[in-house]
């Protein structure tokens, strides 16, 4: 049993105290064997943490990583027009080997900002699964619903394509890569296909992941038609349940947080994005208040413009308290459980937890730059002043991805250069 230990820093407990102790994993199985003082002596490997702090990997929720080629492609345009004028129309360029350049540059990027699990809905996915699996990162993937503007046929077609991506790569990796069902959204998908959605979905026991009650030009025609609230019709199809976790719901009712309590569903807050497009300020707080399971995530690199999460819990904790009209809303720790156990328990993967027999996930931030100096509360730092490059170490499921900010699963500069190369081309495809 080969044994990695991570020693010498401070620890992100599950309450959220931090203590002095190193944590000792089980490479083999990818879990934490324990978390106490001194036990470098037992491991094969030690990684240094002095003068860091040692928290569970965080959890990008809900992202669109190959949109990475689209980061500054079409800014300042709200949510429906950049869509359909820009991002859509350069999408449909897109052939696997963009999405696996595009795919391979947003895990690089996760991986150097201490992100070691991710929700991402795409197409071409088995590029993304091979690029994750490449990597090292833990994710729950899927292919992209949309049936509006098309004919029967080629919707059907999409619908098949999700259902058979989600049945083919679940488990893949060795269990590193879920799947899931991923109906685009409530508006872009119709009633007939998210019930054949749920019904697959259910039968292969895999969860449904959308976007869901983003803006009021998507929320007011669904009251209009059905005359009733989004999720209220999404849960007259089926959708809601304990696996189901949404994207965004900034414009929800009362009556629609009581039924995501009811129904066990996750939401995942995508503050950059939100703001980005002016789509509003989510209900976090109230969220919280309920019991909603609350995760966080960046949205596609093309709305946010990073997928650094240490940037995604600022802007969650500052929004949060402007929404709620309250300094005390959406707290520090809070936000810091969101980005991990939330991301985890809404994905249904595991980590988000630093514990004996939690998956060894782990981030390691350095304390000692200026910009982090003093500490009188690591977890105040955390959301408020870190940044993805403070970031020393990365691991997940018990393997070192990042060593002293060395990835060691890419070549980050092929990386790189291969992204600006397929960016271009998809940019003189789109015109």
């Amino acid at each position: 049993m080969p044994t990695l230990c991570v020693a010498g820093g401070q620890v992100l407990r599950p309450d959220g105290s931090v203590t002095t102790a190193d944590v000792l994993v089980d490479q083999a199985s990818g879990d934490i064997i324990d978390v106490a003082p001194e036990l470098g002596g037992e491991a094969d490997e030690v990684l240094d943490a002095a003068g860091s702090v040692v928290m569970p990997g965080l959890v990008n929720a809900h992202t669109h990583a190959a949109m990475t080629l689209l980061r500054g492609y079409a800014d300042d345009k709200p949510l429906d027009a950049w869509l359909r004028e820009d991002i859509w129309p350069a999408e449909a360029t897109l052939e696997p080997v963009d999405v696996r350049a595009g795919t391979d540059l947003a895990l690089l990027e996760m991986i150097r900002s201490g992100t070691t699990a991710f929700g991402d809905m795409y197409f071409h996915v088995p590029d993304v699964v091979a690029a994750v699996d490449d990597a090292g990162l833990r994710a729950r993937v899927g292919h992209g619903i949309v049936t509006v503007g098309k004919d029967t046929e080629t919707a059907h077609d999409d619908v098949d394509e999700s259902l058979d991506v989600a049945r083919e790569y679940d488990g893949a990796a060795e269990g590193r890569i879920r799947t899931a069902v991923m109906p685009h959204s409530l508006t872009t998908v119709s009633g007939e296909a998210f019930e054949r959605c749920v019904e697959v979905a259910r039968d292969i026991g895999v969860p449904l992941h959308l976007h869901a009650n983003e803006t009021r030009d998507e929320v007011d025609p669904l009251v209009d038609e059905y005359g009733t609230d989004p999720l209220q019709y999404a849960d007259s199809l089926g959708v809601l349940d304990s696996g189901t976790f949404l994207a965004h719901g900034v414009h929800v009712s009362e009556t629609e947080i009581d039924l995501l309590v009811e129904r066990g569903s996750s939401v995942v807050h995508c503050p950059a994005s939100n703001m980005k497009l002016a789509s509003g300020m989510a209900p976090v707080q109230q969220y919280l208040d309920a019991g909603v399971t609350v995760a966080l995530g960046t949205d596609g690199a093309a709305s946010n413009n990073d997928l650094d999460l240490f940037d995604e819990m600022r802007d969650a904790a500052m929004l949060g308290k402007l929404a709620a009209d309250r300094a005390d809303a959406v707290a520090a720790p809070d936000v810091v459980r969101m980005a991990t156990a939330g991301g985890a328990d809404a994905l249904g993967l595991p980590g988000g937890r630093l514990e004996p027999g939690a998956a060894a996930d782990l981030a390691v931030v350095d304390l000692d730059a200026p910009h982090l100096t003093p500490v009188h509360d690591v977890v105040s730092h955390l959301v408020y002043a870190a940044r993805g490059a403070d970031v020393r170490h990365t691991i997940c499921d018990g393997q070192v991805l990042m060593r002293d900010r060395e990835v060691l699963t890419m070549d980050a500069e092929r990386v790189k250069e291969r992204a600006r190369e397929r960016a271009a081309v998809m940019a003189d495809r789109a015109g």
